[in-house]
């Protein structure tokens, strides 16, 4: 096992594998680290869908176009989900009030499968595998990717993660600089743009001069980029054809 200081520090994406299948007790090991995942209330809000069949994965990929995703060992698609506990409720003859069909409800959802997942990156890492996190299985095409892994109502992807023994060793991506992440006592008051210009400027260089495909995005305008792509996704529309009946108005086509 890394340790933890390595585990954490130097973790990168990674999404070239080599063909090996990942040891059942190191699947095992990470398995349980996401079942020990902190969660709202111990409410357990998530779900995940461990897929090693290449069919399946070859379909996610079809649709999402990330190579990783037909390429890796083992796919976990980790889903918010509030069918669990409405299987019991209605077991047991028990009022269920619906708490997924609010915002803090979704976001709940959201947060317990996203911090499953970081458990399971962390864990994977410490082992010496590679992951990467494929937030475009969320947003692809959500009513497909629901109909292959079968996603009754309730339930909802929120991110995948792809898991294997790694074929590359990325550059270590700079992140912002602590002083425009912790904030002490209160948000910062002081002007912040110097130092977002630094870092956009370090992501510049960073971009220009990485190993393998090299680009000139900087941080800012990328971010924004993807920003405006993403006002064409449909979210709240298939929120509520999986269940989470929001107070949201679903896009229209034009």
């Amino acid at each position: 096992m890394k340790t933890v200081e390595e585990t954490l520090l130097k973790r990168t994406s990674v999404r070239r594998y080599q063909y090996d299948k990942i040891p059942a007790e190191t699947l095992d090991f990470i398995y349980r680290a996401i079942a020990n995942t902190p969660t709202s209330y111990n409410g357990q809000q998530f779900s995940v869908i461990a897929i090693d069949d290449q069919a399946i994965k070859e379909e996610l990929y079809a649709i999402t176009n990330q190579k990783q995703i037909k390429t890796c060992a083992t796919l976990l698609m980790f889903c918010a989900d509030y069918h669990k506990i409405d299987v019991l409720a209605r077991k047991k003859g028990i009022d269920n009030p619906h708490f997924e069909n609010t915002l803090d409800g979704v976001m709940v959802g959201i947060i317990d499968a996203a911090l499953a997942m970081q458990n399971a990156v962390v864990a994977a890492q410490a082992a010496g595998l590679g992951s990467c996190c494929v937030g475009y299985a969320r947003t692809a095409n959500p009513e497909k990717i629901a109909e292959i892994l079968h996603l009754p109502q309730g339930t909802f992807v929120v991110c995948a993660l792809t898991l294997g023994i790694p074929r590359e060793s990325p550059d270590l991506k700079p992140k912002q600089p602590l002083s425009l992440v912790v904030h002490h006592n209160h948000y910062r008051t002081d002007d912040m743009s110097a130092d977002l210009e630094q870092y956009d400027h370090t992501i510049s260089e960073y971009n220009r001069h990485r190993s393998g495909t090299t680009t000139e995005n900087d941080w800012c305008g990328h971010i924004l980029d993807y920003y405006r792509m993403a006002l064409d996704y449909d979210m709240e529309g298939y929120l509520n054809k999986q269940g989470c009946k929001l107070p949201f108005t679903p896009k229209k086509k034009e």
